[in-house]
């Protein structure tokens, strides 16, 4: 087998304090958390960062690894103890433990895998859950379904899809009397008959008369917090963009909403309104 350090695994000098080495290990266990990583190969450096908090929380274990490491061992060299290795737990033998490898049973025997029988945080479970852009906007409490459990949820202001929210003490329960796991909820946005968000931007097209895209005037918009005054400039042509500025997703960086204009032209039901257009008609020599 080879040997492993412990410090170099969890990124601390050999003289780190327990503080250091407790921060350490928390910064990347919730990096490379199998619940929440993406990396390649995150439940291994998982089950590596969590070997080497085990082998150096405790400080017995701690002065028996220093006093072997002290010989000279480096990453990577190959280590085999006798049966008689002075110091350690004995050499054990066999498989690994729920992740702990077979050099540090090795070294402290199956029984120093205290974090396998010990109390420990249940695991966090990922979810997803859809709301209303609406709600998104505004935030507040939504009941939601998960998993079968109605659940009263605090909904942030101003949510992206794909953002999560944190459910703490609602994932897997944990074992000994730890405490049980988190939930993490990615937010998903059912599609809005009228608006389209993009990133904090919102879009959103507005049919207009002929004549009000012609003469210019003054219309009523829809947005996110209620309707809105806009004024459309004489000769505004469909598809022209005009920006209300902060009507968006609110957020640290408040988002602008988009007015698309869909100039119409409204169905001719009377013989005066067909009068009307015939009008129109000469009176723009077509």
């Amino acid at each position: 087998m080879q040997f492993k350090d412990y410090y170099d695994t969890l990124g601390v000098k050999p003289d780190a304090s327990d503080a250091e080495i407790k921060s350490a290990f928390r910064k990347l266990a919730r990096k490379y958390h199998p619940d929440v990583s993406k990396e390649a190969g995150a439940e291994d450096k998982f089950k590596a960062v969590n070997e080497a908090y085990e082998a150096l929380r405790d400080p017995e274990k701690r002065r028996e690894y220093d006093a072997l490491r002290a010989r000279g061992y480096k990453p990577g060299d190959e280590f085999q103890p006798t049966p008689d290795f002075g110091g350690f737990g004995g050499f054990s033998g066999g498989g690994g433990n729920e992740g702990f490898s077979d050099f540090f049973e090795s070294l402290f025997g199956r029984s120093g895998a205290r974090a396998n029988t010990g109390p420990r945080r249940g695991q966090d479970l990922r979810a997803h859950a859809a709301i209303d852009l609406e709600t998104a906007f505004t935030g507040g409490t939504q009941r939601l379904d998960l998993n079968g459990e109605k659940l009263d949820v605090t909904i942030p202001a101003g949510i992206l899809p794909g953002q999560t929210i944190r459910l703490r003490g609602k994932g897997h329960p944990g074992r000994n009397g730890a405490p049980a796991g988190d939930v993490l909820l990615e937010i998903q946005l059912r599609p809005h008959p009228r608006f389209q968000l993009d990133g904090r931007d919102v879009t959103v097209r507005l049919p207009i008369a002929p004549w009000d895209a012609a003469l210019g005037a003054v219309v009523k918009v829809p947005t996110l917090a209620g309707d809105v005054d806009l004024k459309i400039p004489a000769g505004s042509d469909s598809g022209r963009k005009m920006r209300l500025k902060g009507r968006g997703m609110p957020g640290s960086e408040t988002g602008d909403q988009y007015v698309v204009l869909d100039v119409r032209a409204p169905a001719a039901h009377s013989d005066e309104q067909r009068d009307a257009y015939k009008r129109l008609r000469a009176a723009f020599g077509s």
